[in-house]
């Protein structure tokens, strides 16, 4: 796996809980009184995303999700909202105690292609990040393997490079078939559990640590992919 070296401060810190309901609402409410929604909530704070992950024949990322490897990485397309015009093609590492993504806009036609077998145009247009993508598809077979689909809420904080979500009603499909339909994945894969996410820079500021403190939580591995990848 090659992480760009050139990009260091892309590199944040990543904790994940699983919180009950009940604390989700305090939580909300407490965050919505200090920090601002990110660029993509609707008018009640919230928002769809639906992913499409890639995996190898062998489940490599997922493997190494559940093994602990320190340094791996994995592949998805992703949308936000009911409406798949704005796709992006996004790379997620993490190396050791730090996580970083890298991303590029796909069209949903060219989406239509990749999900048809149909790779050619990643190394025809001299992205990058395309252009690993297609090595990896051709290389390593990567092939869809399941939808992600949840509603996030998500706060941002600039001190820190701090971005806190809120990951609810997360459902699953097997494979590509439902990833760009408005109607999406059907199967929930938690059942009353929030995801909390709390990503940052060099530091976590005070402000932070205590805005999201939950009685009796501890940090734990919480992967949404390999959380849906159960019901294969």
């Amino acid at each position: 796996m090659t992480i760009n070296p050139s990009a260091p401060a892309a590199l944040r810190h990543e904790q994940k809980h699983q919180i009950s309901l009940r604390e989700d609402l305090v939580l909300s409410q407490r965050l919505r009184k200090l920090f601002p929604h990110d660029k993509h909530a609707q008018a009640d704070g919230r928002y769809l995303v639906t992913s499409l992950y890639f995996d190898t024949p062998y489940d490599s990322a997922l493997r190494e999700k559940i093994d602990g490897v320190s340094r791996r990485e994995k592949f998805r397309l992703r949308y936000y909202g009911t409406e798949a015009s704005f796709i992006r093609l996004e790379k997620k590492f993490k190396e050791t105690s730090l996580c970083g993504k890298r991303s590029t806009r796909l069209t949903s036609e060219q989406a239509g292609r990749l999900l048809a077998g149909e790779y050619g145009f990643l190394l025809e247009s001299g992205d990058p990040l395309c252009i690993e993508f297609y090595s990896k598809l051709q290389g390593k077979g990567l092939r869809p393997k399941t939808i992600v689909r949840y509603e996030r809420e998500a706060f941002l904080y600039a001190p820190g490079r701090v971005r806190i979500t809120l990951d609810r009603d997360v459902r699953t499909g097997l494979g590509s078939l439902d990833f760009l339909q408005p109607e999406g994945p059907r199967l929930r894969a938690l059942d009353n559990v929030t995801v909390l996410e709390v990503k940052y820079g060099a530091f976590l500021p005070d402000l932070v640590r205590m805005a999201v403190q939950v009685p009796g939580r501890q940090a734990a591995a919480c992967s949404k992919y390999a959380v849906c990848r159960r019901f294969d």
